[in-house]
This record gives structure tokens, sequence and C-alpha cells, in this order.
């Protein structure tokens, strides 16, 4: 029993490392989705900013999950999908896109 509970310690404190090493990247890409947000809201979202978004959404619903965050994972994956194809230039998204930001940032800044 020991051992497992050291084996435990030990894998709670490399998740807290990679988390600390990876909190700037995710940050990064949590600002990269507010920008385009508020960029779609006011019209002004170009194609290659939304496919950066796009990306940073897609990176980030990989890593939150890592770290057993699977409401971030869901919320990464809406933006995602708003982000692509023809959903990605519609105005009407750009309150749902800024609201999975904000959750996405007090989720990471929780943690």
């Amino acid at each position: 029993m020991a051992t497992r509970n050291a084996e435990q310690s030990g894998m709670v404190d490399a998740l807290n490392r990679l988390w600390k090493q990876y909190l700037p990247t995710m940050e990064e890409r949590v600002a990269i989705l507010q920008k385009a947000a508020r960029n779609l809201a006011g019209r002004e979202l170009s194609d290659d900013e939304r496919a950066e978004a796009n990306s940073a959404a897609h990176k980030l619903a990989g890593v939150l999950g890592t770290f057993g965050l699977t409401k971030g994972t869901v919320l990464a994956r809406e933006a995602e999908i708003l982000y692509s194809g023809d959903n990605g230039t519609d105005p009407e998204n750009a309150k749902q896109l800024v609201k999975i930001a904000e959750q996405l940032r007090a989720m990471i800044a929780a943690r």
C-alpha cells in the first residue's frame, strides 16, 4: 500500500511539474481564442486568425484532457468546431466563443 501511495504521489508531482511547464502555452492559446472571438464579433476575423484559433482550440482540447480537465476538453472541442469551416466566420458564434474562452481561462487559473 505504501508503494502505491508513493507512486500516486510521484504521478501527482510529475503532473504538477508538467502543468507549470505548459501553463504559459495554455494561457497563450486561450488568449488566441479570446482575440479571435473579439475579432469575429467585430467582423474583423481573418482566415489566418480563424485557423490559428481552430488550432489553439484543438491543442487545448488535448492538453486539458491530459490534466483531467474533461469539461475544458469539451469546451475547447466546441470552440474548435465553431472555428472550423463556414462556422468559423459567423459573427453569431462570437458570444458563445467569448464565453468559452472565459470559461477556459477561469478553469486553467483555478487549477
